[in-house]
This record gives structure tokens, sequence and C-alpha cells, in this order.
């Protein structure tokens, strides 16, 4: 195995050990993918990333893994390695990462504090089919009056797709639970991995939404921040006019986990396409080489 150094952030952290943990390897042009996979199952992060190569004016090559395999896009991992990017590779505030739903850029913002908020421009959303309750309350182990009815399941893709998954309160949102067999029948039938779950119901009155992200296809029971689903929320909700057709909101999603994350969404449609935004924190933890 090649000596190649990583380095472990923490993003959409509110503080440090907190949000999703991220692995970055380097130089991973030295690794095979089958080694790539084998780490990303040892790190049994949500994501682990390896950058292959490239320039700041190029942009940067880099491949996803989860515990059970390659994905071509999730956010965490994209807002990380850009992190890890511009603080040791001398990347700059505005960063590309060529990935396999081609190239994502990311940029740097002050948040108004002494930290930073790194945002990514993900894909347009695209739209697909609304889904009923009754499937889903079998799935989530709840009942359909736990669904807020005024606004429809659906899956959305800005290149990883999830199922938007509107409840009524934070009580629901706590109760909910995976229910293995009907997960399999439902993906059998669906093809779709991830559900995301919402509410207007956040613990903490600065937010607009409390979240929780299950994903047990990817090898993941539950994600504690979720970049590419919440891009798919953040689109969804300027689709469907849930305040208007710009949003501007704040979600919580890990306190379930012990992980509190907040990502802060942006969107705008104007009709022909869906723009989306999607920013937070990234917190540096570890660094080491592999021996």
């Amino acid at each position: 195995m090649p000596q190649n150094a990583f380095h472990t952030v923490d993003v959409f952290a509110t503080a440090k050990y907190a949000g999703n943990q991220l692995a970055v390897f380097e130089d991973a042009d030295a690794l095979s993918s089958d080694q790539m996979a084998a780490l990303a199952n040892e790190t049994n992060f949500s994501e682990t990333t390896f950058i292959e190569g490239g320039s700041p004016d190029d942009g940067y090559d880099v491949r996803i893994f989860t515990p059970d395999g390659e994905i071509p896009f999730a956010g965490h991992p994209t807002l990380g390695t850009a992190a890890v990017l511009r603080e040791h590779f001398s990347a700059g505030d505005e960063v590309t990462l060529n990935l396999g739903v081609g190239p994502i850029s990311v940029e740097v913002r002050s948040d108004g504090s002494d930290s930073e908020q790194y945002w990514m421009t993900q894909n347009a959303p695209e739209f697909g089919a609304e889904l009923d309750r009754e499937t889903l309350a079998e799935v989530l182990s709840l009942g359909a009056a736990d669904f807020d009815a005024d606004w429809p399941i659906q899956v959305v893709s800005t290149g990883l797709p999830a199922v938007m998954v509107p409840l009524r309160d934070r009580d629901a949102l706590a109760r909910s639970e995976v229910f293995t067999p009907a997960y399999r029948s439902f993906f059998d039938d669906v093809g779709v991995e991830n559900l995301f779950l919402f509410c207007p119901d956040p613990r903490d009155d600065a937010n607009d939404f409390a979240a929780r992200m299950y994903a047990p296809g990817h090898g993941v029971a539950e994600d504690p921040a979720t970049g590419s689903a919440n891009g798919c929320f953040a689109g969804y909700l300027a689709r469907h006019r849930y305040f208007d057709d710009e949003v501007e909101v704040t979600v919580e999603q890990g306190y379930e986990m012990g992980r509190p994350s907040h990502l802060h969404l942006e969107a705008e449609d104007r009709g022909d396409e869906v723009t989306v935004r999607v920013g937070g924190r990234v917190e540096f933890v570890s660094e080491g080489r592999l021996v």
C-alpha cells in the first residue's frame, strides 16, 4: 500500500467533532479502485474522498466512496475536499472539483465572524416521481398522519437522487426508523437509496427546518449532514414555492446522532432551471499517513 497522506475534517459542523466526518486522501492516482473501496470501508465514514490530481486552472480530479462503493456526487465530501485543497494545495478561494457528475465549483465566504463557510453550486435539480404516503409510512415506521399532506413526497436529484419526505413535526422526525424489509421492497420499485425527512419544527429558532437522512442502501444507516440531499431540498422548496421562488434557509441535521450540523441553502427557480447552492463550515480534525 502506498504511504498516502490523509486528512480528516468535520463538514457542516457547529463546532469541532460535530457535523459529518470525512477522510481525504492525497496522491490517489497511486491507489487502485479496490484499495480506495477498502480504505472507505476501513474509515467507515459516510464518505471518503481521493484526490487523483489536478490544478487550480483545470480543477482537481476527485473520487467519492461510501463504505458500500463509489458514487458520482455527494455534498459534504465536495466541501470538505475543497477545504483540504485550499489549505494544503494552495487551490485558492474558488476551487473546482471534477467529480463523476462533472465539475462542481466551491467558493469561500466569510460568515461575518472569525470563521468561513464553504459554498458549492450543485447541478440543476431534476424532479422525479411523486410517491404515496402509505408506502413511505411503512418504510419509515410512521403513520400516514405523520406526513405533511400539503407538500408532495418526491424524488429529486442534483447528481445523487433522494426522496424528499415532508413530516408534520419533530416528534414524527424523532420516531422515524427504517423498516428494512419495506425499504428493500421500496428500493426494488423506485431505485433510490436516500430518504431525506424534514419538518418546519427546528430546535433553534434561528434555523428553519430539522431533518434526518437515511441511506442504508449506501451502507449508511443515518447521515449526520447531507449536502447533496439538502441541495435537492433547496430545489424542492423553490420549485414548490414553499416560501417563494427564492430560498434562503438553514437546516439542522444530525442531532439525533450526537453530531449537530447546520446546512445553509440558497435556491432560485427561474422557470426553465433551478439554481442551487449549499454552504457550511469545515473543521480540520487530524492528518496522517498510510503505513
